[in-house]
């Protein structure tokens, strides 16, 4: 008997084991179409897909070291070449999507995530045309760069010499600030990971896995801001509904890896 109870109370437990932590048929189907529905914008090996903003091949600078998409400068400043150094995912153009990147910068570095960025806007590149989010040594960069003159001419006159909330790491540059209360962003040298989610409905900015900003694209608040701040000259800034996918190079080396989109 004692024998007959025992093998009771295991066939029990095992049973709901296997309750516990088998999903549903549904729930697996599920999670395997969201894994399916990343579309990887870098295979690790090659740099297929990317290429100059308005151009045919990827600037100098731009490799692929060690599984990681790179910009090296010093590769860059080897060869004779005029041309910007901001770079597209050129093989598909995105609307509405949820981007996720991993990326490091070095002391000092600066760089940026481009975003329904359209080329053959006479006369403009990606800044005055796509938002970004930015990407930044918030710590270090105003100690190593000189920032009085350029923030007192945006009109930053408390503190120019610093760098502003504004132009800080997963802020949407210029247009509204990362709240800092959520933002835990990694020292220079160490990989974060960043997540844009767009809809007309809402933005939203993600860093190492916590929501830092939200805001609502072309609202009336949207507009104001735009309006009276860097952009308020800037005729095409942010009024494409679609576009590509581009990082921003701004002489210093940056890495990126685990580049994936997926449509909404």
């Amino acid at each position: 008997m004692k024998q007959l109870i025992a093998l009771f109370t295991i066939a029990v437990v095992l049973s709901s084991c296997k309750t516990k932590t088998d999903p549903k048929p549904e729930a697996k189907a599920e999670a395997v179409a969201q894994t399916e529905n990343w579309i990887y914008l870098f295979d690790g090996v090659t740099t297929n897909g990317w290429r100059a903003y308005n151009g045919d091949v990827l600037p100098p600078g731009w490799v692929v070291k060690d599984s990681v998409l790179t910009f090296d400068t010093e590769l860059g400043l080897e060869q004779d070449y005029t041309g910007g150094k901001d770079i597209i995912y050129g093989l598909e153009e995105f609307d509405n999507f949820e981007l996720y990147v991993e990326w490091k910068l070095p002391k000092g570095g600066n760089s940026g995530i481009f975003y329904h960025l359209k080329e053959g806007v006479p006369n403009e590149g990606p800044s005055t045309i796509s938002p970004e989010y930015q990407l930044i040594d918030d710590e270090n960069y105003d100690k190593i760069h000189d920032l009085t003159e350029y923030n007192m001419s945006l009109g930053h006159t408390e503190n120019p010499s610093k760098l502003q909330p504004l132009q800080q790491t997963a802020s949407d540059y210029a247009m509204h600030v990362a709240d800092p209360k959520q933002k835990v962003l990694n020292p220079v040298g160490e990989w974060n990971s960043s997540k844009i989610v767009f809809t007309p409905e809402q933005v939203e900015h993600w860093l190492n896995g916590k929501k830092v900003l939200s805001f609502v694209p072309w609202s009336k608040d949207w507009y104001e801001k735009k309006n009276s701040g860097k952009w308020k000259n800037a005729e095409n800034y942010g009024r494409f509904k679609t576009g590509y996918i581009g990082f921003q190079d701004h002489s210093s080396p940056i890495w990126f890896k685990n580049i994936k989109i997926r449509k909404l």
